[in-house]
């Protein structure tokens, strides 16, 4: 299979794991707070890459100058994006959360025409609007009154769309200079430092630290965490650093509006939220967006940033 074809599939992979990821978080927070929940996913992911390194007998060394070149990718993703988007989660609904992360696209776009130079040509940019559109309509036909409530979980999800973005054009730059495993490797362990740490810190202020282990007690928990941790941090994170090294990062952040529809779907199964026909429509909207900006958009980069043209070569981190 052609390697692009495989980029594809990777990002079509990724919306999916996304969009249902929405959902068990949901069920997560029924039964811990959203530190926890950051903290026990991402042991179980590294707890994964763990095991899956020592299968591979594959180790992975990074001297202090390279952890510092990766050090910005994982302030962005994981712990930005993941902090922003389950406290968002808290305060509104999957469905919203998923829509509100449609913009992911809009500020890729921007981020990469800026940083990276990449150009995005009339097709493309067309069928990238469409494709917001699409959300926009969902949105306004669903008539969301954006209380004091709401709006924090709103601004919190729109700061974690910002965070995507942002972590698309900069992993576009890193995935030239070392291997997949070893960015995602790096970014899960710093993930389950952090959120660990913060995890622990919080319950020791609040002398609750008995409590730290509790919700793995509940089988929906547990079975949401496995979920969250293999699929929606550490699978995603080699998914998305894949495909980005390969697709362009305006082409790979339109897959976010594939994770709303999917979102909206697993709403109305697993959550049993309303779907109407405004659904349906912003639906078709948004998969003509995604089709017409992959299928119409080419790499339009004429500029590439002196960091990215120098060596293109992909240097091994073993």
């Amino acid at each position: 299979m052609p390697e692009q074809k495989k980029a594809y599939f990777a990002a079509i992979l990724y919306a999916f794991i996304i969009g249902f990821s929405f959902i068990f978080t949901k069920i997560s927070l029924m039964e811990a707070s959203p530190l926890d929940i950051l903290a026990h996913r991402f042991t179980m992911a590294f707890l994964i890459a763990i095991i899956y390194k020592l299968y591979r007998r594959t180790s992975v060394k990074m001297s202090a100058k390279d952890t510092l070149k990766i050090l910005p990718l994982v302030l962005l993703y994981p712990i930005s994006f993941f902090t922003f988007q389950v406290f968002g989660l808290v305060y509104t609904s999957s469905s919203e959360a998923g829509i509100i992360q449609a913009t992911i696209p809009i500020f890729t776009l921007l981020s990469a025409s800026f940083f990276l130079k990449e150009y995005a040509g009339k097709s493309q940019k067309f069928f990238l609007y469409v494709s917001v559109m699409g959300v926009i309509f969902i949105f306004v036909m669903n008539d969301l009154q954006l209380e004091a409530h709401s709006l924090k979980g709103t601004i919190l999800i729109l700061l974690s769309s910002i965070a995507a973005a942002l972590y698309n054009v900069v992993a576009k730059t890193l995935t030239k200079q070392y291997s997949l495993f070893a960015l995602t490797y790096v970014m899960t362990f710093f993930g389950f430092v952090a959120f660990n740490s913060m995890a622990i810190i919080n319950h020791i202020i609040n002398q609750s630290i008995s409590s730290f282990f509790l919700p793995l007690t509940s089988s929906s928990f547990l079975i949401s965490t496995v979920y969250l941790g293999a699929l929606s941090s550490l699978l995603t994170g080699f998914l998305s650093n894949y495909a980005l090294s390969i697709l362009p990062a305006s082409k790979m952040s339109v897959f976010s509006n594939l994770a709303t529809l999917i979102t909206i779907i697993a709403g109305v199964i697993f959550l049993h939220e309303t779907i109407h026909y405004y659904h349906v429509v912003g639906a078709m909207i948004i998969l003509v967006g995604v089709i017409g900006t992959n299928y119409f958009g080419g790499n339009r980069s004429k500029h590439i940033s002196k960091t990215i043209a120098e060596p293109l070569m992909k240097r091994e981190v073993k």
